[in-house]
Protein backbone atom coordinates (compact mmCIF):
# COMPACT_ATOMS: atom_id res chain seq x y z
CA UNK A 1 0.00 0.00 0.00
CA UNK A 2 1.28 3.46 -0.88
CA UNK A 3 2.29 5.68 2.04
CA UNK A 4 0.76 9.09 2.73
CA UNK A 5 3.81 10.77 1.23
CA UNK A 6 3.77 8.54 -1.84
CA UNK A 7 0.14 9.51 -2.47
CA UNK A 8 0.90 13.22 -2.08
CA UNK A 9 3.91 13.00 -4.36
CA UNK A 10 2.06 10.98 -6.99
CA UNK A 11 -1.25 12.83 -7.12
CA UNK A 12 -0.85 16.31 -5.62
CA UNK A 13 2.70 17.51 -6.21
CA UNK A 14 3.49 19.71 -9.18
CA UNK A 15 6.43 22.02 -9.86
CA UNK A 16 5.86 25.47 -8.35
CA UNK A 17 5.04 28.08 -10.99
CA UNK A 18 4.31 31.33 -9.19
CA UNK A 19 4.95 30.30 -5.59
CA UNK A 20 8.48 30.66 -4.33
CA UNK A 21 8.01 27.30 -2.62
CA UNK A 22 5.09 24.93 -3.09
CA UNK A 23 4.17 21.43 -1.93
CA UNK A 24 6.78 19.47 0.03
CA UNK A 25 8.01 21.73 2.83
CA UNK A 26 6.52 22.80 6.16
CA UNK A 27 5.06 25.94 4.60
CA UNK A 28 4.51 27.33 1.14
CA UNK A 29 6.15 30.65 0.35
CA UNK A 30 4.06 33.08 -1.69
CA UNK A 31 4.41 36.62 -2.96
CA UNK A 32 1.61 39.17 -3.14
CA UNK A 33 1.58 41.44 -6.16
CA UNK A 34 2.38 45.02 -5.12
CA UNK A 35 -0.72 47.18 -4.79
CA UNK A 36 -2.97 44.20 -4.15
CA UNK A 37 -4.68 42.73 -1.11
CA UNK A 38 -4.80 39.03 -0.26
CA UNK A 39 -8.26 37.41 -0.35
CA UNK A 40 -8.53 34.17 1.66
CA UNK A 41 -11.46 31.79 2.11
CA UNK A 42 -11.96 28.23 3.27
CA UNK A 43 -14.76 25.70 2.80
CA UNK A 44 -15.23 22.21 4.17
CA UNK A 45 -17.20 19.46 2.45
CA UNK A 46 -18.35 16.51 4.56
CA UNK A 47 -19.84 13.27 3.22
CA UNK A 48 -23.57 12.87 3.93
CA UNK A 49 -23.82 16.61 4.66
CA UNK A 50 -22.50 18.26 1.50
CA UNK A 51 -22.34 15.28 -0.86
CA UNK A 52 -23.28 11.63 -1.12
CA UNK A 53 -20.38 9.27 -0.33
CA UNK A 54 -20.77 7.55 -3.71
CA UNK A 55 -20.43 10.80 -5.69
CA UNK A 56 -18.12 10.40 -8.68
CA UNK A 57 -14.68 11.35 -7.30
CA UNK A 58 -13.73 13.39 -10.37
CA UNK A 59 -16.87 15.48 -9.92
CA UNK A 60 -16.14 15.74 -6.22
CA UNK A 61 -12.63 17.02 -6.93
CA UNK A 62 -14.16 19.69 -9.16
CA UNK A 63 -16.71 20.74 -6.56
CA UNK A 64 -14.21 20.83 -3.71
CA UNK A 65 -12.32 23.59 -5.51
CA UNK A 66 -15.34 25.20 -7.20
CA UNK A 67 -17.06 26.18 -3.95
CA UNK A 68 -13.91 28.01 -2.88
CA UNK A 69 -13.41 29.69 -6.25
CA UNK A 70 -16.97 30.96 -5.90
CA UNK A 71 -16.04 32.79 -2.70
CA UNK A 72 -13.10 34.44 -4.45
CA UNK A 73 -15.39 35.43 -7.33
CA UNK A 74 -17.83 37.03 -4.90
CA UNK A 75 -15.16 39.47 -3.76
CA UNK A 76 -14.14 40.44 -7.28
CA UNK A 77 -10.75 38.80 -6.71
CA UNK A 78 -8.54 36.69 -8.95
CA UNK A 79 -7.67 33.22 -7.54
CA UNK A 80 -3.99 32.34 -7.32
CA UNK A 81 -3.32 29.33 -5.08
CA UNK A 82 -4.93 26.78 -2.80
CA UNK A 83 -4.22 24.43 0.09
CA UNK A 84 -6.05 21.08 0.18
CA UNK A 85 -6.64 18.81 3.18
CA UNK A 86 -8.23 15.37 2.99
CA UNK A 87 -9.48 13.10 5.78
CA UNK A 88 -9.88 9.74 4.04
CA UNK A 89 -11.42 6.51 5.39
CA UNK A 90 -9.09 4.55 3.08
CA UNK A 91 -6.16 5.15 0.74
CA UNK A 92 -8.06 4.12 -2.39
CA UNK A 93 -5.59 5.16 -5.04
CA UNK A 94 -8.03 4.94 -7.96
CA UNK A 95 -10.46 7.20 -6.07
CA UNK A 96 -7.66 9.65 -5.18
CA UNK A 97 -6.42 9.75 -8.78
CA UNK A 98 -9.90 10.57 -10.09
CA UNK A 99 -10.46 13.19 -7.38
CA UNK A 100 -7.12 14.83 -8.19
CA UNK A 101 -7.94 14.84 -11.90
CA UNK A 102 -11.18 16.73 -11.28
CA UNK A 103 -9.51 19.13 -8.88
CA UNK A 104 -6.63 19.98 -11.19
CA UNK A 105 -8.78 20.28 -14.30
CA UNK A 106 -10.64 23.17 -12.66
CA UNK A 107 -7.47 24.53 -11.05
CA UNK A 108 -5.76 24.72 -14.43
CA UNK A 109 -8.80 26.42 -15.96
CA UNK A 110 -8.48 29.23 -13.41
CA UNK A 111 -4.71 29.35 -13.04
CA UNK A 112 -4.77 28.08 -9.45
CA UNK A 113 -1.63 26.51 -8.02
CA UNK A 114 -1.87 23.87 -5.27
CA UNK A 115 0.81 24.90 -2.77
CA UNK A 116 0.23 22.62 0.22
CA UNK A 117 -2.19 20.78 2.46
CA UNK A 118 -2.51 17.66 4.56
CA UNK A 119 -3.86 14.12 4.42
CA UNK A 120 -4.95 11.90 7.27
CA UNK A 121 -6.78 8.63 7.71
CA UNK A 122 -10.10 8.71 9.51
CA UNK A 123 -12.34 5.91 10.75
CA UNK A 124 -15.27 8.26 10.42
CA UNK A 125 -16.48 10.51 7.60
CA UNK A 126 -14.76 11.51 4.39
CA UNK A 127 -13.96 15.21 4.82
CA UNK A 128 -12.47 17.60 2.27
CA UNK A 129 -11.21 21.10 2.94
CA UNK A 130 -9.70 23.79 0.74
CA UNK A 131 -8.24 27.12 1.74
CA UNK A 132 -8.02 29.36 -1.30
CA UNK A 133 -6.04 32.53 -1.85
CA UNK A 134 -6.56 35.28 -4.36
CA UNK A 135 -5.58 38.84 -5.08
CA UNK A 136 -7.60 42.00 -5.58
CA UNK A 137 -6.44 45.54 -6.20
CA UNK A 138 -6.20 47.36 -2.87
CA UNK A 139 -9.54 48.92 -1.96
CA UNK A 140 -11.46 47.26 -4.82
CA UNK A 141 -12.82 44.12 -3.15
CA UNK A 142 -16.62 43.95 -3.42
CA UNK A 143 -18.08 43.43 0.05
CA UNK A 144 -21.51 42.53 1.37
CA UNK A 145 -21.84 45.88 3.13
CA UNK A 146 -22.01 48.23 0.12
CA UNK A 147 -25.68 47.99 -0.91
CA UNK A 148 -27.57 51.29 -1.00
CA UNK A 149 -31.25 52.12 -1.05
CA UNK A 150 -32.37 52.27 -4.69
CA UNK A 151 -29.87 49.68 -5.90
CA UNK A 152 -31.00 46.95 -8.26
CA UNK A 153 -30.57 43.34 -7.14
CA UNK A 154 -29.10 40.95 -9.72
CA UNK A 155 -28.21 37.28 -9.94
CA UNK A 156 -26.16 35.34 -12.43
CA UNK A 157 -27.18 32.17 -14.25
CA UNK A 158 -30.22 30.23 -13.06
CA UNK A 159 -31.31 29.39 -9.54
CA UNK A 160 -32.53 26.19 -7.92
CA UNK A 161 -31.13 23.58 -10.31
CA UNK A 162 -28.80 22.06 -7.71
CA UNK A 163 -31.59 21.81 -5.14
CA UNK A 164 -33.83 20.10 -7.70
CA UNK A 165 -30.96 17.74 -8.54
CA UNK A 166 -30.60 16.89 -4.86
CA UNK A 167 -34.33 16.24 -4.58
CA UNK A 168 -34.10 13.93 -7.59
CA UNK A 169 -31.19 11.98 -6.09
CA UNK A 170 -33.15 11.62 -2.85
CA UNK A 171 -36.14 10.28 -4.84
CA UNK A 172 -38.31 13.18 -3.69
CA UNK A 173 -39.11 14.12 -7.28
CA UNK A 174 -38.91 12.31 -10.60
CA UNK A 175 -37.53 14.22 -13.58
CA UNK A 176 -37.15 13.33 -17.27
CA UNK A 177 -33.70 11.87 -17.95
CA UNK A 178 -32.22 14.98 -19.56
CA UNK A 179 -33.45 17.32 -16.81
CA UNK A 180 -32.31 14.85 -14.14
CA UNK A 181 -28.79 14.70 -15.56
CA UNK A 182 -28.63 18.49 -15.98
CA UNK A 183 -29.72 19.24 -12.42
CA UNK A 184 -27.44 16.61 -10.88
CA UNK A 185 -24.55 18.02 -12.89
CA UNK A 186 -25.34 21.49 -11.54
CA UNK A 187 -25.27 20.03 -8.02
CA UNK A 188 -22.07 18.07 -8.42
CA UNK A 189 -20.12 20.34 -10.80
CA UNK A 190 -21.05 23.98 -10.11
CA UNK A 191 -19.53 26.72 -12.26
CA UNK A 192 -17.69 29.37 -10.22
CA UNK A 193 -18.36 32.81 -11.74
CA UNK A 194 -14.81 34.11 -11.45
CA UNK A 195 -14.84 36.03 -14.74
CA UNK A 196 -18.09 37.76 -13.83
CA UNK A 197 -16.80 38.71 -10.39
CA UNK A 198 -13.78 40.35 -11.99
CA UNK A 199 -15.92 42.13 -14.57
CA UNK A 200 -18.17 43.56 -11.84
CA UNK A 201 -15.41 45.32 -9.93
CA UNK A 202 -16.23 48.99 -9.85
CA UNK A 203 -19.82 48.24 -10.94
CA UNK A 204 -21.33 46.07 -8.18
CA UNK A 205 -21.74 47.80 -4.83
CA UNK A 206 -22.22 44.58 -2.85
CA UNK A 207 -21.90 40.92 -3.76
CA UNK A 208 -21.83 37.37 -2.45
CA UNK A 209 -22.20 33.88 -3.83
CA UNK A 210 -25.41 31.91 -3.43
CA UNK A 211 -24.37 28.83 -1.50
CA UNK A 212 -27.14 28.45 1.10
CA UNK A 213 -30.12 29.69 -0.91
CA UNK A 214 -30.91 33.13 -2.31
CA UNK A 215 -33.29 34.07 0.52
CA UNK A 216 -30.76 33.49 3.27
CA UNK A 217 -27.74 34.77 1.38
CA UNK A 218 -29.41 37.99 0.24
CA UNK A 219 -30.34 38.58 3.88
CA UNK A 220 -26.60 38.70 4.63
CA UNK A 221 -26.25 41.65 2.24
CA UNK A 222 -29.29 43.33 3.80
CA UNK A 223 -27.97 42.95 7.34
CA UNK A 224 -24.40 43.96 6.49
CA UNK A 225 -25.61 47.02 4.55
CA UNK A 226 -28.40 47.98 7.02
CA UNK A 227 -31.05 47.89 4.29
CA UNK A 228 -33.90 45.65 3.16
CA UNK A 229 -34.33 43.72 -0.07
CA UNK A 230 -37.43 43.07 -2.15
CA UNK A 231 -37.40 40.27 -4.73
CA UNK A 232 -39.90 39.77 -7.54
CA UNK A 233 -40.42 36.01 -7.52
CA UNK A 234 -41.94 36.10 -11.01
CA UNK A 235 -38.69 37.21 -12.66
CA UNK A 236 -36.33 34.73 -11.01
CA UNK A 237 -34.14 33.08 -13.67
CA UNK A 238 -35.23 29.45 -13.84
CA UNK A 239 -34.02 26.72 -16.15
CA UNK A 240 -36.46 24.65 -18.23
CA UNK A 241 -36.08 21.92 -15.60
CA UNK A 242 -37.38 24.24 -12.86
CA UNK A 243 -40.12 25.59 -15.08
CA UNK A 244 -41.29 22.05 -15.63
CA UNK A 245 -42.14 21.37 -11.97
CA UNK A 246 -44.86 22.75 -9.70
CA UNK A 247 -44.49 26.47 -8.94
CA UNK A 248 -44.12 26.02 -5.18
CA UNK A 249 -41.38 23.42 -5.64
CA UNK A 250 -39.62 25.66 -8.16
CA UNK A 251 -39.75 28.64 -5.78
CA UNK A 252 -38.57 26.58 -2.85
CA UNK A 253 -35.59 25.29 -4.85
CA UNK A 254 -34.73 28.73 -6.26
CA UNK A 255 -35.08 30.64 -3.00
CA UNK A 256 -34.03 28.22 -0.27
CA UNK A 257 -31.98 25.53 -2.04
CA UNK A 258 -28.23 25.69 -1.66
CA UNK A 259 -25.33 24.83 -3.96
CA UNK A 260 -26.17 27.24 -6.79
CA UNK A 261 -22.84 29.09 -6.52
CA UNK A 262 -24.21 31.89 -8.64
CA UNK A 263 -23.42 35.51 -7.78
CA UNK A 264 -25.99 37.79 -6.18
CA UNK A 265 -25.07 41.47 -6.25
CA UNK A 266 -26.44 44.98 -6.14
CA UNK A 267 -25.65 47.91 -8.40
CA UNK A 268 -26.93 51.42 -8.94
CA UNK A 269 -30.01 51.67 -11.15
CA UNK A 270 -28.06 53.80 -13.63
CA UNK A 271 -25.45 51.04 -14.00
CA UNK A 272 -27.75 48.55 -15.75
CA UNK A 273 -25.94 48.79 -19.07
CA UNK A 274 -22.61 48.21 -17.31
CA UNK A 275 -23.95 45.16 -15.48
CA UNK A 276 -25.27 43.67 -18.71
CA UNK A 277 -21.95 44.38 -20.43
CA UNK A 278 -20.14 42.59 -17.58
CA UNK A 279 -22.39 39.58 -18.08
CA UNK A 280 -21.70 39.51 -21.80
CA UNK A 281 -17.95 39.83 -21.21
CA UNK A 282 -18.05 36.91 -18.78
CA UNK A 283 -20.36 34.83 -20.97
CA UNK A 284 -23.07 34.42 -18.33
CA UNK A 285 -26.63 35.72 -18.17
CA UNK A 286 -27.47 38.26 -15.47
CA UNK A 287 -31.03 38.98 -14.33
CA UNK A 288 -32.41 41.92 -12.37
CA UNK A 289 -34.68 40.43 -9.70
CA UNK A 290 -35.50 43.23 -7.28
CA UNK A 291 -34.47 46.36 -5.44
CA UNK A 292 -32.88 47.53 -2.23
CA UNK A 293 -35.25 49.38 0.13
CA UNK A 294 -34.86 51.16 3.46
CA UNK A 295 -34.72 48.80 6.42
CA UNK A 296 -37.83 48.68 8.59
CA UNK A 297 -38.02 47.29 12.11
CA UNK A 298 -41.38 45.61 11.47
CA UNK A 299 -40.46 44.01 8.13
CA UNK A 300 -38.20 41.08 7.15
CA UNK A 301 -34.75 41.79 5.75
CA UNK A 302 -35.81 40.10 2.49
CA UNK A 303 -39.36 40.18 1.18
CA UNK A 304 -40.87 38.43 -1.84
CA UNK A 305 -43.59 39.76 -4.11
CA UNK A 306 -45.19 38.78 -7.40
CA UNK A 307 -45.01 40.89 -10.55
CA UNK A 308 -48.08 42.86 -9.41
CA UNK A 309 -46.31 43.82 -6.20
CA UNK A 310 -48.37 41.57 -3.93
CA UNK A 311 -46.47 39.94 -1.09
CA UNK A 312 -46.16 36.17 -1.31
CA UNK A 313 -48.06 34.37 1.42
CA UNK A 314 -45.15 31.96 1.85
CA UNK A 315 -41.94 33.63 2.94
CA UNK A 316 -38.58 31.92 2.62
CA UNK A 317 -35.29 31.51 4.44
CA UNK A 318 -31.92 29.99 3.58
CA UNK A 319 -30.10 26.87 4.69
CA UNK A 320 -28.43 26.87 8.12
CA UNK A 321 -26.22 23.98 9.24
CA UNK A 322 -27.30 24.47 12.85
CA UNK A 323 -30.82 25.79 12.22
CA UNK A 324 -33.89 24.21 13.70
Amino acid sequence: MASEFDLIARHFTRPARRARLGVGDDCALLEVTPGHELAISTDMLVADTHFFPDTDPRRLGHKTLAVNLSDIAAMGARPTSAVLSLALPAADEAWIAAFAAGFFALADEHGVELVGGDTTRTSRTLTLNVTILGEVLAGQAVRRSGARVGDDIWVSGTLGDAALGLAALKKEVTLPAAEHDYCVSRLEMPTPRVALGLALRGVARSMLDVSDGLAGDLAHIAHASHVAAQVDADVLPLSPALRGVARELALRCALTGGDDYELCFTAAADARAQVEAAGRAAGVAVTRIGAILPAAADAPAVGFVDSAGHALVQQYGGYDHFGA
